[in-house]
């Protein structure tokens, strides 16, 4: 079986699977080595590690680079966030899925916001249709790839969030896609809504407030992301390390 049909297995379970979010080669490697079934990059953190600002800002040269590597030397499934896409048209999005998945990539993130000047919702119909000409365009050219959709109305925070979830939802959940990410729904009630509207698996993120992973399983989520949040971490630890070294005149923190 290739990635793509392993990775796919993995929405398919009774239980959800936990995604490892990496933002460099090295923290592939500890996500597998710890007993991850799979990876993906966090849009974030690999923005960030590469000192740029998140929102498509890091070029894709730089992204594909860090794909290719990953890929020769990780044997678990791979998944990109391909944030919008790159491009705003479906023919410039096809073709930077094409060229992840001729570097051994078994899934994308593709989400349904414009992350320029400001983070904003595309019109639904109009991303339905692009999400339908990428689709498409994919099985003329036997391209097996897990499509994964995002969706932000509860990142934005709209008043309406979850209404606007679900009718989006609807609406892509035909087009030929393979998955639903809904990041930063973390009401126990809002979840089960998602997931009973929808015959695609659901994608959750980290957030304070997420309920544990037992009751995900109980809400019928099917995978867990863990977004920015273990790089952010490992961040502040090592400035603290940094700081205690230099403030303290010793390598003693280090070993303590």
């Amino acid at each position: 079986m290739d990635t793509f049909g392993t990775f796919l297995q993995l929405h398919q379970q009774t239980g959800p699977f936990l995604l490892g979010n990496i933002w460099d080669v090295s923290s592939a490697h500890i996500f597998e080595a710890a007993g991850y079934k799979a990876i993906g990059t966090s849009s974030h953190a690999v923005a960030a590690a590469f000192g740029y600002d998140d929102g498509e800002n890091l070029p894709f040269d730089l992204l594909l680079r860090l794909a290719r590597r990953v890929t020769e030397t990780v044997r678990i499934p791979f998944s990109v966030d391909l944030e919008g896409g790159f491009s705003e048209t479906a023919a410039g999005i096809t073709e930077h899925i094409k060229i992840l998945h001729d570097a051994g990539v078994a899934g994308i993130n593709l989400e349904d916001t414009l992350a320029k000047p400001t983070r904003r919702l595309r019109p639904a119909e109009e991303f339905k249709q692009l999400l339908t000409r990428v689709a498409d365009q994919l099985e003329r050219e036997n391209i097996r790839i897990f499509l994964n959709v995002r969706t932000d109305a509860f990142l934005l925070g709209m008043p309406n969030a979850l209404d606007e979830t679900i009718g989006r939802i609807n609406m892509y959940e035909n087009t030929g896609i393979h998955g639903i990410f809904v990041p930063c729904v973390t009401d126990s009630t809002d979840i089960k809504m998602i997931t009973s509207e929808t015959i695609l698996p659901v994608n959750v993120m980290c957030m304070p407030a997420l309920p544990d992973f037992g009751t995900l399983k109980e809400l019928n989520v099917k995978r867990i992301s863990m977004g920015p949040f273990l790089f952010n971490r490992m961040t502040e630890q090592t400035k603290a390390l940094a700081r205690d070294v230099a403030e303290g005149q010793s390598f003693a923190p280090l070993f303590s």
